[in-house]
């Protein structure tokens, strides 16, 4: 045998102990609490009814029994020193009075050679008492009557019944201890419940808050609340939104003045040119003014991509059929097939723009261009494929990058100034969506848009 067999298996990684002990946890916060108050609990009520019954069940138990087989021990002893009827009648009725034992002798009777099987812990401390104390065959009957144990010994001359209340062999403290640990634990888990759930609402509202400022939603009437932790939370998270939002008014007020700006050099530009007359120099200059208006344009667009339009419920399907109307009526050949009613938080600009974008980018590389939208559990997918040649793999996340441009036969894909895909991932993730590209079963660019409900 090697040493490392010798050792024993080597024990699990703690990163694997770890995962095995989670998948026995809850996954919720609310869960994880209760287990946390309820498991002192569990363990406390155990080892308060293991010392119940280990010592006051057991302890009572045997006192209350002996007690009983031992005024048995008594009558009988007292018979057999008196055996004379009037002895024997004196007897049984001053054990009716004195021990609450209904004794009777029915002459002539015999018990069955073997005794019936003693069953439950009362019936066997019971029987081990009357072994101690009697030292004569018995039996226990805990049927004959409703709050009645019936128990029978052997005589020489017949059957000594004994009748006994419930009471003289059973502690009603028993029910009253168990009625006191069910009821305490409920009541315990009842105030643990509604204190946890007071605890965990303020937390829900602040990931709600979250998630809907992720998809670019209002969230005006949102405030701190809960335990000191909790609030420091939202209080943080308010002044986030408010950097935000102070941030996005500040570019789009930026690039819309920067735009706004360049756009009167650019118009005395053009005058000047068009004074020079006609020539190869001057159209190479209005060939690049051309294309500097084409991305002032695009810094406008952009711009107005992350302005403050608010969010309110919209017909997904009527936008898509306007923006598809549009792409038509410029030449595009577009098959549209959405479901009849798709209503969602949106900004209604700035979807469209979007969408105009994509159709457009794949009308400029495609002849025929498919549209499909439906819902899919919790979120909406709007697909777009054309039968253009595509993008690259590997540049398929370079071609969202603001002014980047292919080098290859769709070099033109984010749009005339590099921005098209771009604004439309802009869109799309300020509703808490995003944009993928992968290939389209028509040979072409599939564009995926993924919306939250």
């Amino acid at each position: 045998m090697t040493a490392d067999a010798a050792a024993g298996p080597a024990p699990l990684p703690k990163r694997e102990r770890t995962g095995f002990l989670k998948r026995f946890l809850p996954r919720t916060l609310f869960g994880r609490s209760l287990v946390i108050i309820v498991t002192p609990v569990i363990l406390a009520q155990a080892v308060a009814t293991w010392i119940f019954y280990d010592r006051h069940w057991d302890t009572m138990t045997n006192r209350l029994a002996f007690a009983v087989a031992g005024d048995i021990a008594m009558v009988i002893s007292v018979l057999e020193h008196d055996p004379t009827p009037e002895g024997r009648n004196w007897m049984l009725a001053n054990t009716a009075r004195s021990t609450d034992l209904i004794v009777t002798l029915e002459p002539g009777n015999t018990l069955p050679e073997q005794r019936p099987q003693l069953r439950g812990l009362l019936e066997r401390t019971l029987g081990k008492a009357l072994d101690e104390r009697v030292h004569r065959p018995f039996a226990i009957n805990t049927r004959v009557a409703h709050e009645w144990y019936e128990i029978r010994v052997q005589m020489p001359d017949g059957v000594l019944s004994v009748m006994s209340p419930e009471r003289r062999l059973f502690s009603p403290t028993s029910y009253i201890f168990i009625l006191w640990m069910v009821g305490s634990a409920l009541v315990l888990f009842t105030v643990a419940i509604i204190f946890m759930r007071n605890q965990i609402r303020p937390i829900k509202r602040l990931a709600a808050a979250a998630d809907a400022l992720g998809k670019g939603r209002d969230v005006a009437n949102f405030k701190p609340e809960g335990a000191t932790e909790v609030r420091q939370a939202a209080a943080a998270f308010l002044k986030m939104r408010e950097r935000i939002h102070r941030q996005i008014t500040q570019r789009t007020e930026m690039l819309a003045g920067v735009s706004h700006d360049l756009r009167t050099p650019l118009t005395r530009m053009k005058l000047a040119l068009d004074m020079l007359g006609d020539g190869p120099e001057v159209e190479e200059l209005m060939t690049d003014v051309a294309e500097m208006e084409t991305m002032i344009e695009g810094y406008l667009a952009f711009a107005r991509g992350e302005g403050t339009e608010a969010v309110a419920p919209t017909d997904l399907t009527r936008i898509l059929n306007e923006t598809v109307a549009g792409a038509r009526r410029e030449g595009a050949e577009v098959l549209l097939e959405t479901e009849a009613d798709m209503t969602l938080p949106l900004r209604p600009n700035a979807m469209r723009r979007c969408l105009a974008n994509l159709l457009s980018n794949a009308r400029r590389h495609g002849a025929r261009i498919w549209v499909q939208a439906e819902r899919r559990g919790a979120s909406i997918e709007i697909l777009v494929d054309d039968d253009g040649p595509g993008i690259p793999k590997g540049s398929r996340e370079d071609v969202f990058k603001p002014f980047f441009r292919l080098d290859s036969s769709r070099n033109q894909a984010t749009g005339g100034a590099g921005l098209g895909l771009t604004i439309a991932r802009d869109v799309v993730r300020s509703h808490g969506g995003d944009v993928t590209l992968s290939d389209s079963p028509h040979g072409g660019l599939r564009v995926l848009i993924r919306l939250p409900v």
